[in-house]
């Protein structure tokens, strides 16, 4: 549609296999590259750069079009009639020099910029970036190992659709398929093409927005506390891995900046809604303003908020969002409502969700700790089931799920139930792609004990998950084991060696998971079905005023 193609003409590829009309092996959220004769590579998501003279003449588009019907757009609606007002006048886009991804500003007919343009695929690492930071396919680990390459984009678009009133003043933002002779294709993408020919790209688009400076070039403590409070409200929401004082823009109301006259406007998203939970970073989290308690305008904003609302909405407007983002959308919600309800402030639930580096090591987060043991007491209550060993139904992909096969314990692969059953429930609590020392020995040891006694390794289990300490407690069971540790006992399991910090398969054939750099996803949330999230939400609610409790006595 975005492109404006027949559809014979295009293909449909998992992996090497090419899809004829038949998706039933595939599930919602996989990638599928999207291929034709006239493109010369595939993404798995919408970032295509069409080349060859017959595809400009079919495409009877204009220059800039929305992708999206959400009355939200409007704005960017007027926004994009004067910019392509200013290209057919000449008034050429100019690149952005700053950052790692390609970025550009168009600009309206009296030359001022109107507009921030990112195409998804110039992002950092994408085929063609034009600042050398290359190499990686989209749909694989990018700048964050839970955000992939080609997929910051829509990010962008997220935030914006989810700032509901715009209540933290994100700028108006949209996907757009915009044509030009600006944007960047590399040589190894397409060697014949000649420059400045058109080119058409999927982008995300920003509408610019005048401003004096930014929050590294001023002093913080003069922001407003409900500007501070409402894009930290955001930030939780979305789980925001890179709100730092460059993407703090700051305008001055009275065009002096007093004390209270400013205005923040919060920008660069693309780093929000991680597929798994890691180390978010706040920079408001020491501002004195985070400190101060919300107001009631804020807790009612906050009381208001319905996540599943809001992925319905975000399911509409962006089809391609992977329901791994969405569940994390719908977890830190739940934990903000919950938060704000029982009186803490925007900068305990930041510290909450945050990790900690103790003699060098990182350790989960107060909010990782309580979904660990949300997935405990889940794992125990499947393993006293008799359905627990019927998994297998579902198909999981490579880059969806961690490899199955990776066994803690080797002698536990000679019993089908034991080496399948553990696992495929994230070994009771944590992701299975970096294995915990502590966990390891839990096992080996019950293991050994169970042998002698009875001679059925079969129940060490069992046994392990009682041992596994409880919510307070969890957070120490980390502390003996280095990030080089767990990097080292995954490689020795899965018959892989590292290099420079990437997983490389000895045959030579990099998959995107091998090639994560080694940090630690202590919690996943995509392996869980529909049944168990359901249920994991339910004890995570449970959960979390005891873990408030222990947050107001610290």
């Amino acid at each position: 549609v975005a492109l404006n193609f027949p559809a014979e003409q295009s293909s449909l590829t998992f992996g090497d296999v090419e899809l004829k009309n038949d998706l039933s092996a595939i599930r919602n959220d996989s990638p599928l590259l999207l291929t034709r004769n006239y493109l010369h590579r595939s993404s798995s998501t919408p970032c295509l750069s069409p080349t060859g003279k017959d595809l400009q003449q079919r495409d009877k588009s204009g220059p800039i079009e929305i992708l999206g019907h959400s009355d939200s757009f409007n704005v960017l609606k007027v926004v994009v009639k004067d910019i392509v007002k200013a290209i057919k006048m000449g008034v050429d886009p100019v690149p952005v020099h700053s950052g790692l991804g390609g970025a550009y500003y168009f600009r309206n007919p009296r030359g001022e910029n109107v507009a921030i343009v990112k195409p998804t695929d110039e992002e950092p690492f994408a085929p063609n970036n034009p600042k050398g930071f290359v190499g990686k396919a989209l749909g694989q680990p990018g700048l964050k190992r839970s955000v992939r390459v080609g997929e910051t984009g829509f990010r962008e678009v997220v935030a914006y659709l989810l700032d509901h009133d715009h209540f933290a003043n994100v700028p108006p933002t949209a996907l757009v398929k915009i044509t030009h002779s600006v944007f960047n294709v590399n040589d190894g993408v397409n060697r014949n093409r000649p420059r400045k020919n058109l080119v058409s790209k999927i982008a995300s688009c920003q509408q610019f927005i005048r401003h004096d400076f930014d929050a590294s070039d001023h002093g913080t403590s003069s922001f407003p506390v409900s500007s501070v409070h409402r894009i930290g409200i955001l930030d939780i929401r979305i789980f925001n891995t890179d709100r730092h004082a460059g993407n703090l823009l700051v305008r001055k109301l009275d065009g002096i900046g007093r004390f209270g006259q400013m205005e923040l406007i919060p920008i660069d998203h693309g780093l929000c809604l991680p597929e798994t939970l890691e180390d978010p970073y706040f920079e408001w989290i020491h501002w004195p303003q985070a400190s101060i308690p919300f107001s009631e305008d804020e807790l009612e904003y906050i009381q208001k908020l319905d996540p599943m609302k809001d992925c319905e909405m975000l399911r509409r407007e962006l089809p391609m969002i992977r329901e791994a983002c969405l569940r994390v959308l719908v977890l830190c919600t739940i934990f903000l409502k919950e938060a704000a309800a029982f009186g803490l402030c925007l900068a305990e639930i930041g510290e909450m969700m945050s990790r900690e580096f103790r003699a060098g090591e990182e350790e989960p987060s107060e909010l990782e700790v309580i979904c660990l043991e949300a997935r405990r007491l889940i794992a125990e209550r499947e393993l006293s089931s008799p359905k627990s060993d019927v998994r297998d139904a579902e198909f999981q992909f490579d880059i969806d799920f961690e490899e199955p096969e990776l066994d803690l314990n080797p002698k536990m692969a000679t019993d089908d139930f034991m080496s399948r059953a553990p696992f495929q429930l994230g070994n009771g609590c944590v992701s299975n792609h970096f294995p915990l020392s502590k966990l390891e020995e839990c096992f080996e040891e019950d293991e050994e004990e169970s042998e002698e006694e009875t001679g059925q390794p079969c129940f060490s289990t069992f046994k392990a998950l009682e041992r596994i300490p409880s919510t307070s407690k969890l957070s120490m069971s980390f502390k003996t084991t280095s990030l080089g540790d767990k990097s080292q006992k995954y490689s020795k399991f899965s018959g892989t060696k590292q290099e420079n910090g990437y997983l490389n398969n000895s045959s030579g054939h990099r998959s995107a998971n091998e090639q994560l750099p080694g940090n630690v996803s202590f919690v996943k949330l995509a392996d869980m079905n529909e049944e168990e999230w359901t249920l994991f939400l339910e004890k995570f609610q449970e959960l979390l005023y005891p873990g408030f409790e222990k947050r107001k006595s610290v």
